[in-house]
């Protein structure tokens, strides 16, 4: 999607603080951040929203849930972790392209 932020981050035209990073997905620190530990993942391929997947997109959804509880981990979110997906501005959706918050203190 040419104008959007995730996208450009994604093509590296933006820079991001970047802790994990394949061929499907990428997750990077919250410029905001709303906790101590506040990460963004994305998948690479541009998805509005929730609302917008479909079922050519399960096994992306599924791999990006997987890696979330590793991403946390070697975060340093051993004590445990929240995950939060805002889906459209009526659910606090500010990017419009599909992204899991994870959040938490450190042990």
């Amino acid at each position: 999607m040419e104008n959007c932020l995730f996208c450009k981050i994604v093509d590296k035209q933006i820079p991001a603080s970047v802790v994990y990073e394949d061929e499907n997905m990428l997750c990077f620190k919250d410029i905001n951040p709303a906790a101590p530990v506040h990460l963004l993942l994305i998948p690479k391929t541009h998805i509005d929203s929730l609302a917008h997947t479909q079922p050519k997109h399960e096994t992306l959804l599924g791999k990006m849930m997987l890696k979330v509880p590793q991403i946390a981990t070697d975060a340093g979110l051993t004590n445990g972790f929240k995950t939060q997906i805002n889906t459209g501005k009526g659910g606090g959706q500010e990017v419009f392209h599909l992204h899991i918050h994870i959040l938490g203190t450190p042990a």
